[in-house]
């Protein structure tokens, strides 16, 4: 069953995967990343309810519109959890010396249980949905647009496909990543490391503080300190402002967010959010990974599986005659590619990010080296 359908009077457009070399991905239990332009934007509502309308911000001269169709709705945070893992897979696969592209191969199994989720039929049927609202959601944005163009609009996920056995049980998907989104993976400098405990994180607000804390705060032991009046405007939130401090104030009070603090305080008329990070849960993406980076809590287990997701469901993927990567699919897949190849490893590193231009964010000291 095909994620999309034509619209009336529309010819159905050839498939990109038909001129793509798949990225087969037979493991599970990769590292979290995140990347770094969707961390701190309003990309996603923040509520499971279905939102329709439009989040509209603009800031140091970027913009960004999203816009969500009637009958999925926009994009969630949490159906952001794809992204996460798909970028999480594509730079594992990366450092380990293997070609990744646009379309990916895996088995729903593979993505519920690296994203803290259960695999009971329920959990099928709303990744699926999941990936309906990521597939019908409209992006327009001038973040990392070129020289000489204005806008890049696109959607999280351009097609997919499950992949069904002879009595209907999926088994397996494919989807096609938009090429605004791979290049900010492939591109290092554009990725950082996240805790795993962010996928136990249930609120919409919680989780979007978490990414903005991760990418300003960073291990800063000075932290970053935010409005919340402009923190509301940077959430996209459909909330109140009052109503919007009020749910910081209830983090705050738990101290939920993994390997940070939060502190209110009051200057003037102006109320402040200090995030400041506890301990060093994360590291570049470029440094080694053992393991799963633990923070905060006393004992937090992985959310990947312990096995990876082929050696778990090794059938699975023989529902496709490939199950090795191929080789650079250089001219297919030239526009997704030629920036991993064409930059050199010391363009990579998590420091050579572009700072925050944000006049409302004030980071205090930053570490040398430490990328925001």
């Amino acid at each position: 069953m095909a994620g999309g359908m034509p619209q009336r009077g529309q010819q159905r457009r050839e498939s990109e995967r038909l001129r793509l070399d798949p990225f087969v991905i037979a493991g599970g239990d990769a590292s979290p990343r995140d990347q770094r332009d969707l961390m701190e934007r309003p990309f996603f509502s923040l509520s499971k309810a279905k939102r329709v309308a439009p989040i509209l911000y603009e800031a140091g001269g970027q913009r960004v519109e999203i816009h969500g169709l009637a009958e999925h709705g926009m994009a969630t945070i949490w159906d952001a959890d794809v992204l996460i893992w798909a970028a999480s897979q594509i730079v594992e696969a990366e450092n380990g010396g293997l070609r990744t592209s646009r379309f990916l191969r895996f088995t729903p199994y593979q993505l519920l249980m690296a994203v803290g989720r259960a695999t009971g039929a329920r959990d099928y049927r709303l990744l699926k949905a999941a990936f309906a609202r990521l597939q019908s959601t409209v992006i327009r944005t001038t973040i990392r647009n070129g020289e000489h163009w204005r806008r890049h609009q696109f959607s999280w996920i351009n097609e997919w496909e499950e992949r069904t056995t002879c009595d209907g049980r999926v088994e397996g998907m494919e989807c096609v990543l938009p090429d605004w989104f791979y290049r900010g993976v492939i591109d290092r400098s554009l990725v950082l490391t996240i805790d795993p405990a962010y996928f136990r994180l249930t609120g919409g607000i919680e989780r979007w503080l978490y990414r903005v804390a991760r990418k300003h705060a960073g291990h800063q032991p000075q932290g970053w300190l935010f409005e919340i009046a402009h923190l509301h405007e940077k959430s996209g939130s459909l909330a109140r402002v009052s109503d919007f401090a009020l749910d910081l104030r209830r983090i705050a009070a738990r101290q939920s967010l993994p390997g940070y603090r939060l502190a209110i305080r009051r200057e003037g008329r102006r109320n402040l959010l200090h995030i400041r990070p506890v301990t060093l849960s994360t590291v570049p993406v470029d440094d080694g990974v053992d393991g799963h980076g633990i923070s905060g809590a006393g004992t937090i287990g992985t959310s990947g599986a312990l096995l990876s997701g082929f050696q778990a469901h090794e059938p699975q993927l023989s529902l496709w005659p490939e199950t090795r990567n191929r080789a650079p699919n250089l001219e297919s897949n030239l526009e997704s590619n030629f920036l991993m190849l064409g930059r050199p490893d010391t363009d990579r590193g998590t420091g050579a990010a572009d700072r925050s231009h944000d006049p409302h964010a004030c980071g205090l000291s930053p570490m040398p080296g430490d990328g925001p």
